[in-house]
C-alpha cells in the first residue's frame, strides 16, 4: 500500500489517549505518515511511546477538575447528570477544532476517539477526507446494551433501549450544534455524526461484543475490531494474562525491582487504581482500601500519583504499574471501569471490582456484574463495608472460574485490527494521481 498521511486526534484523559498512540505506533510501523494530537498535558506521553504528537484543545487534567467540582454529576438526577456531561462536551469545541483543523492540513485520512468526534468530523468535513470514529463502548441505537446504567436498566425493553440511544445522540447533537455552527467554515449546523449528509464515516467498534449478547445481531455491518491493547515490547507470557508462578521463576519486564520481589513474597494482592479520576481525599482512599484488605486478609497494591508511595508487608503504593505486568498477579482489581482498564483485567483473567465515576464507566461496570467477571458500585457514597462486600463477591469461585476462562480466550489484536480498517479507508492517492495524469497525457497537456 503506498503511505498515507494519517492524523490521529484522541481528547481526553490518559486512558482516552493511549488507543490513539497504539494505533499511531502500529500505523508508523507499516510505514504510514502519521500524527498524533492529544491534550497539550500528554503530548509528552504520546512522544514517549514513539509518534510524533501534537497539542490540541483543553488540558485534560483542567476538564476533569472541571468535573470534580460540578455538584450536578453527583445529583441523582439522570438529567442534571446528562445536563453536566453536555456542558462538558461543549468545553474548548472552538479551540480544539481550531487546533485540529491546521493540523489536518495535507492529511489523507482522519482517526478520531469518541471524545472530540464531532470536532473532528467537522474537520474532516471541511478538507474533504474520510474520517473513523473508534468507539471504546456501544454507543450506537441498539436494543441489546441497556440505556440506563442503573440495575432497573436490566428490565428496559430492547425497543425501549434503542429509541433511549437515539435520544441521548439526539440530545448530544442538539448541545453542539450551536458550537459546530459557531465554526468559521461551517456550512451547516450538522448534528452527531454518522447522520446522512456525513461522507466517508465509519465507526470502528474497539471492543468484544461477546461482553453485549445481541449487540453484534443488533448493528449488522459494524466493524468490531476488539479491544486496543499493547501486545509489543518483548512482555512475557506471565504478564499476557497465564498463569503466573508464584515463585518468582518468571518475572516480567518493566517491572520495579522492589515491587516484582513484593508481588511474590506473599498471597495475590488486591489491585487498587483509579486511573485519571480526580480522587478528592487520597488519604481516605487508601485508609479504605486497606481496611477493606485487612478485614479479608488481603495484600494491597494501590496505584496512583495522588497517593503516598511506600511498600510495606501489606501494602504497596506506587506511581504507575504496567497492568499487563501486574495484574496477573493479583486476586482482584478494584478500578474506576474506563475501557482499558476493564480490558487488562479481562485479558488478566481477573475479576473487577469497578467503582464507576463517570462516563461509560457505569456500563462497564453493570456488564461486567451481569456476565459474572466482577462487582460494581459507584465510587461515590464507597465505604469500607461495601468495598469489602464486593470484594466478597468478586472473588467468589465461580467468579474467579469465570474470569479466568474469559482472560484464556482475550484477544489482543485490536490495535492490528483496527489499523487494517483505517488502512482501508484511506484513499488510493497514488492510484487517482496515475490516473489524472493518463488523463492529462491523452489530452494533450503533457
Amino acid at each position: 500500500m503506498h503511505p498515507k498521511k494519517i492524523l490521529l486526534a484522541f481528547a481526553g484523559s490518559r486512558g482516552d489517549a493511549q488507543p490513539g498512540v497504539l494505533l499511531g505506533r502500529e500505523l508508523l510501523g507499516r510505514g504510514h505518515d502519521v500524527t498524533v494530537a492529544v491534550s497539550p498535558n500528554l503530548v509528552e506521553f504520546a512522544a514517549r511511546h514513539g509518534v510524533p504528537a501534537v497539542p490540541f484543545g483543553l488540558d485534560s487534567d483542567e476538564l476533569l477538575r472541571a468535573q470534580r467540582d460540578d455538584q450536578r454529576f453527583r445529583q441523582l438526577n439522570p438529567v442534571q447528570r446528562l445536563r453536566a456531561v453536555l456542558d462538558l462536551q461543549r468545553r474548548g469545541f472552538g479551540e480544539s477544532a481550531r487546533d485540529l483543523l491546521a493540523v489536518a492540513r495535507g492529511h489523507d485520512i482522519v482517526v478520531t476517539g469518541m471524545a472530540c468526534e464531532e470536532v473532528a468530523v467537522e474537520v474532516a468535513r471541511h478538507h474533504d477526507i474520510p474520517v473513523a470514529a473508534v468507539h471504546f463502548f456501544p454507543i450506537r441505537p441498539n436494543r441489546s446494551v441497556p440505556v440506563v446504567s442503573a440495575g432497573l436498566g436490566r428490565h428496559i425493553p430492547g425497543p425501549l433501549n434503542r429509541l433511549g440511544w437515539r435520544a441521548l445522540t439526539a440530545a448530544r447533537a442538539r448541545a453542539l450544534a450551536p458550537e459546530v455552527a459557531a465554526l468559521p467554515w461551517a456550512t451547516t449546523a450538522a448534528g452527531r455524526v454518522g447522520v446522512p449528509g456525513v461522507q466517508g464515516y465509519t465507526a470502528i467498534q474497539a471492543y468484544d461484543p461477546e461482553l453485549f449478547p445481541g449487540l453484534a445481531n443488533d448493528l449488522p455491518g459494524a466493524v468490531f475490531t476488539g479491544f486496543p491493547v499493547p501486545v509489543d515490547d518483548g512482555v512475557p507470557a506471565i504478564a499476557r494474562g497465564a498463569a503466573a508462578p508464584r515463585d518468582g521463576s518468571e518475572r516480567a519486564s518493566g517491572l520495579d525491582a522492589e515491587l516484582a520481589e513484593w508481588l511474590i513474597a506473599g498471597p495475590a494482592p488486591v489491585y487498587a487504581g483509579f486511573g485519571s479520576m480526580p480522587v478528592a481525599d487520597p488519604v481516605a482512599v487508601e485508609a479504605m482500601v486497606r481496611e477493606a484488605g485487612r478485614r479479608l486478609g488481603l495484600r494491597v497494591l494501590l496505584v496512583g500519583p495522588m497517593f503516598r508511595g511506600r511498600i510495606g508487608a501489606e501494602l504497596a503504593v506506587v506511581d504507575q504499574v504496567d497492568h499487563r505486568a501486574v495484574l496477573p498477579l493479583c486476586a482482584v482489581a478494584v478500578h474506576h471501569g474506563g475501557a482499558g482498564t476493564t480490558a487488562a483485567a479481562l485479558r488478566a483473567g481477573v475479576p473487577s471490582v469497578i467503582c464507576s465515576v463517570q462516563a461509560d464507566q457505569p456500563y462497564w461496570g453493570r456488564q461486567v456484574e451481569s456476565l459474572g467477571l466482577g462487582a460494581t458500585a459507584p465510587f461515590a457514597g464507597l465505604t469500607a463495608n461495601r468495598l469489602e462486600r464486593l470484594l466478597i463477591r468478586a472473588t467468589e469461585p465461580g467468579v474467579r472460574m469465570r474470569a479466568a476462562a474469559y482472560g484464556a480466550r482475550f484477544r489482543d489484536d485490536g490495535v492490528r485490527r483496527a489499523a487494517d480498517v483505517v488502512e482501508s479507508l484511506a484513499p488510493d492517492t497514488a492510484a487517482r494521481d496515475a490516473a489524472e495524469l493518463s488523463a492529462a497525457t491523452i489530452g494533450g497537456v503533457r
